[in-house]
């Protein structure tokens, strides 16, 4: 799918389109719209640097204990 956004409102928010993008994505990734990694992607940033963005923006990495049980199991697999 293509998103276009006129030219007016580009012009409007004073942003080019890698801001216009970063924004979208970080207010996706803070609803839990979209994963870390669906989100950097969309920015157009590594992962560092899109953390980088988050931290200084108070984001916090979306990650709760069902992430943090499915890397165990992850790691045991890869272990056994």
């Amino acid at each position: 799918m293509t998103l276009t956004i006129s030219e007016d409102i580009m012009k409007a928010t004073r942003m080019s389109e890698a801001e216009m993008r970063l924004e979208i994505a970080v207010m996706l990734f803070a609803a839990d719209r979209l994963t870390l990694g669906q989100a950097r992607r969309l920015a157009d940033m590594d992962r560092i640097a899109f953390q980088h963005v988050l931290a200084s923006r108070h984001i916090g990495i979306h990650y709760d204990v069902d992430d943090f049980e499915d890397d165990l199991d992850l790691l045991d697999r890869l272990t056994a």
